[in-house]
């Protein structure tokens, strides 16, 4: 599965990008006026093939949950069960990206591919999900017209192993993590999604993002480890030595992206990873939240290079590590609002933002139809 869909990613259609640029200078408005919106309209067109390319909706989010085995560590004062426990959450539609997802009409699917505890509700695999509802009229629960978040158990382990010990994950498991991710991504373009949107939960899953990056991007793990959660200077030198270590013992070649995502990644960060490439061979956009799923898309890209045409940058996380992935990604962020709480959250809201980029492609009438004088 995963040779198949390297196989099916590729690059841009130039024409379409052309077709793009050009209709945006025969538009109803000064040139360039858009700005950032117009060059990711002609991004999309060239993802797509096409120009206008397809209004990018329904959004589908996909939330990978798991936990690791670096926790152990104390890289977090959260106890690790938080993570089951928000997975349920998430079911009940209680949490801030169930609320953005109401907000912007968006599916959201929570993927269990490697929590420990068992989440508390109903499990199915990818192709036999079927909706989660809410109990009662509780003030998270889903409005009619809103399909119910729901779960799909696709566990490869129960949570990663401590990479400071040994490999976080062996080799198989993490080409399953990563077939998992590719799985869910097909299934909700199957299913009509025309953006996938990229979501985590695992308490502790900073500490792999910001190891993933220094290796896919050769910076210091001081420059790209964070404060996640918010921890205190005590736990935040611990933990930038822990990647330190981890990094040390492992040695990670970013020339074999299977093998950094084994030896210090987390399933959620492998899931993430098949997730942007099953988008990217779909020709479908994927538009990435925080500092997780940047270290996911630097996995993806170097497992497929074209595979960052199909990557919008939702947001800049305030975690230093989604900076220093998204500027050797070449990816501008569209908000930047100091947003460090993962789960699809920031991505969500600047979901519009792309939306709107489109649709000026499709409704916008050009100077000829409009009868209206140019410069």
């Amino acid at each position: 599965m995963l040779e198949r869909t390297l196989a099916a990613i590729g690059p841009c259609d130039e024409s379409a990008m052309a077709a793009a640029r050009a209709l945006q200078s025969r538009l109803t408005k000064p040139a360039g006026s858009l700005g950032a919106l117009e060059e990711l309209s002609v991004r999309l067109a060239g993802l797509a093939g096409a120009c206008p390319p397809p209004l990018p909706e329904p959004a589908a989010v996909a939330i990978f949950a798991a936990d690791h085995g670096v926790h152990a560590q104390g890289v977090t004062p959260w106890p690790q069960e938080v993570t089951a426990q928000m997975v349920a959450n998430f079911l009940a539609g209680g949490a801030v990206v169930n609320a953005f997802a109401r907000q912007t009409g968006a599916s959201v699917t929570v993927v269990d591919v490697g929590v420990r505890q068992t989440p508390l509700a109903p499990q199915t695999s990818p192709g036999e999900a079927r909706p989660h509802t809410p109990a009662g009229p509780e003030p998270g629960a889903v409005p009619a017209g809103l399909d119910a978040p729901r779960l799909i158990t696709a566990t490869v382990r129960p949570g990663s192993r401590d990479m400071t010990v040994e490999p976080a994950l062996t080799r198989a498991e993490a080409r399953r993590a990563v077939e998992v991710g590719i799985r869910v991504a097909d299934e909700l373009c199957d299913a009509g999604a025309g953006i996938l949107v990229t979501g985590d939960m695992g308490i502790g899953n900073t500490t792999p993002a910001a190891a993933l990056i220094a290796v896919f991007t050769g910076a210091d793990p001081a420059e790209v480890t964070g404060r996640g959660t918010g921890v205190d200077d005590e736990t935040y030198a611990r933990k930038v030595e822990v990647v330190r270590r981890a990094l040390a013992r492992h040695r990670p070649d970013p020339a074999d992206p299977l093998g950094v995502l084994a030896a210090v990644g987390g399933l959620e960060h492998a899931a993430l990873a098949g997730f942007i490439l099953g988008g990217a061979a779909r020709r479908t956009p994927v538009l990435l939240d925080g500092v997780s799923a940047v270290a996911a898309a630097l996995t993806a890209v170097a497992l497929a290079p074209d595979a960052v045409h199909a990557l919008v940058a939702g947001h800049r996380s305030a975690e230093p590590g989604a900076t220093a992935g998204l500027e050797r990604l070449g990816l501008p962020p569209i908000i930047d609002l100091g947003l460090r709480l993962g789960e699809g959250t920031g991505a969500l809201l600047a979901f519009p933002v792309v939306a709107g980029a489109v649709r000026v492609l499709h409704e916008v009438a050009t100077f000829d139809s409009a009868g209206v004088s140019e410069k």
